[in-house]
């Protein structure tokens, strides 16, 4: 009885900020640090733009896991965040995706030519994988004539949503909103070549209202770990082992 009111009592509750690109592997890794830890784990979702927004302007969040690198860095040079703390969680991919099977070719020429109604990116003033989008238009000359089709939604979980409820016949959206166990769940699909956009390096950093936390020193080790790397993976990102592996080959 004891033990257990010793772990109860140590027992915090984490805030975290993630970008919503990232939000079905947080989600898992969120669960196996509950098991493992006794703490608990509390999501927020959004754009990364919104999320820097937020942080900005007070909301209590402990940690932040963006979609890109400027932010967290913008929050180190602004006295928001630790800069030890910062480090290259995952590097995201993107993807042309339709709910509707064989509606997306190879390679992605139903773009240029394909009949479809609306197609749908995130905004890519505030979501990095939206900014990534419009670099795929613009490299493959398409940014003017798909413009009038375009949606843009607040972030790219809301694009995703646009394209599974037939709002939209295709959008750009990022590969782990498409697998599961490693496989696509639906839908037909085109991974689009790195070379057409800047890669979509993703930083975490702890914020200055978790670092007197010590639940969230165990949450940074743990979602550092082998264990919460493959669960990264599974969702079709590389990890930090591997992300620097390249930049070592460049």
């Amino acid at each position: 009885m004891a033990m257990l009111f010793s772990l109860v009592a140590r027992a915090e509750q984490l805030t975290i900020a993630v970008a919503s690109n990232f939000a079905a592997p947080m989600q898992q890794i969120a669960r196996q640090f509950e098991q493992r830890s006794g703490h608990q784990v509390k999501l927020a979702f959004g754009s990364t733009g919104k999320i820097f927004a937020q942080i900005y302007h007070g909301a209590p969040f402990q940690a932040f896991f963006s979609a890109d690198q400027a932010k967290p860095a913008q929050l180190v040079e602004l006295g928001l965040a630790e800069a030890s703390s910062r480090f290259t969680y995952a590097e995201g991919k993107l993807a042309l995706w339709s709910s509707k099977s064989k509606f997306v070719d190879s390679n992605g020429e139903v773009l240029s030519h394909g009949s479809y109604n609306r197609l749908a990116i995130a905004n890519p003033k505030l979501a990095p994988y939206g900014a990534a989008a419009v670099e795929v238009l613009q490299q493959l000359g398409l940014e003017e004539s798909t413009r009038r089709r375009q949606v843009q939604g607040e972030n790219i979980s809301q694009t995703y949503q646009f394209v599974a409820s037939g709002n939209a016949d295709l959008g750009l959206v990022a590969v782990s909103q498409l697998l599961q166990d490693g496989s696509t769940t639906k839908g037909s699909v085109w991974v689009v070549p790195e070379h057409l956009y800047s890669p979509i390096r993703q930083d975490a950093v702890i914020l200055q209202r978790g670092l007197d936390s010590s639940a969230m020193n165990e949450f940074w080790e743990f979602v550092q770990s082998a264990e919460a790397r493959a669960i990264i993976r599974a969702y079709g990102y590389r990890t930090a082992q591997k992300i620097d592996n390249n930049i070592n080959a460049e």
